[in-house]
């Protein structure tokens, strides 16, 4: 194994704003460019459903595939959501799903976390996305859950992905940063002058960056009040 090269993936996360944009138009074609341009193996998403009655895909989904080149894991828990609490994971048509769990987490908010096993490039990955509170001490509980539903698991290298709220580089993630390495490829929000670098991916000592930036072209500070985020990531110890 260890004269194997190391499998690498392109992992993004996209806070879409319900495909509201900045300019005040809901467009979800344009975020589906977006997703496509990205040109990731696996797309997290946040706010990819509307938030009142059946709460519909933001995105349409008979769509998806053929405009973005991504299949969503099956997450929801009707026929017209994309998305659990919001969140959800896009694969490419390649990569196989073979165990999911939905964690509903603690707080003030309503807000909730998602666990994908996948196999890609012929190595196994947990896939974590999860979109946390607004308040830090949400997130503190929020994050204690999430590992401790991780802890239980077995060791597949593993990454968190998604909008962490969190406005400091340096204090409000520390429930994580024991296990992980915590990553802010660029500031996100808001879209039209980012400021500050909500949105976050979080690797294992089983993976490592290689590279990664921000999405800050004239379309991206349009489509949505935040910016996506993308990164290249490497897989150093792995089973197939």
């Amino acid at each position: 194994m260890t004269n194997q090269p190391c499998p690498r993936f392109r992992i993004a996360s996209y806070n879409i704003r319900k495909a509201m944009g900045t300019d005040r138009r809901r467009d979800p074609h344009r975020i589906m460019g977006i997703i496509a341009e990205l040109a990731a193996d696996i797309v997290i998403l946040q706010e990819a459903d509307l938030r009142l009655g059946a709460r519909r895909s933001a995105l349409p989904i008979h769509e998806l595939e053929t405009r973005t080149g991504m299949v969503a894991v099956p997450i929801a828990d009707n026929d017209v959501s994309l998305g659990w609490h919001g969140n959800t994971i896009l694969l490419r048509p390649d990569i196989r799903v073979n165990d999911m769990q939905k964690l509903n987490l603690p707080g003030i908010e309503p807000r909730g976390a998602v666990i994908a096993d996948v196999a890609i490039k012929g190595v196994a990955l947990r896939v974590t996305a999860a979109h946390l509170g607004l308040l830090r001490s949400s997130r503190r509980r929020q994050l204690s859950a999430l590992i401790e539903a991780l802890d239980v698991l077995d060791a597949t290298p593993t990454l968190i992905a998604g909008d962490f709220n969190e406005r400091s580089l340096r204090v409000g993630l520390g429930r994580i940063a024991h296990q992980f390495t915590i990553y802010a490829p660029g500031k996100t929000y808001h879209a039209n002058v980012p400021l500050v670098a909500l949105d976050r991916i979080a690797l294992d000592q089983n993976l490592t960056s290689f590279d990664g930036g921000v999405m800050n072209t004239p379309v991206a500070r349009r489509a949505s009040d935040h910016l996506p985020i993308w990164m290249d990531v490497g897989v150093t110890k792995f089973t197939s």
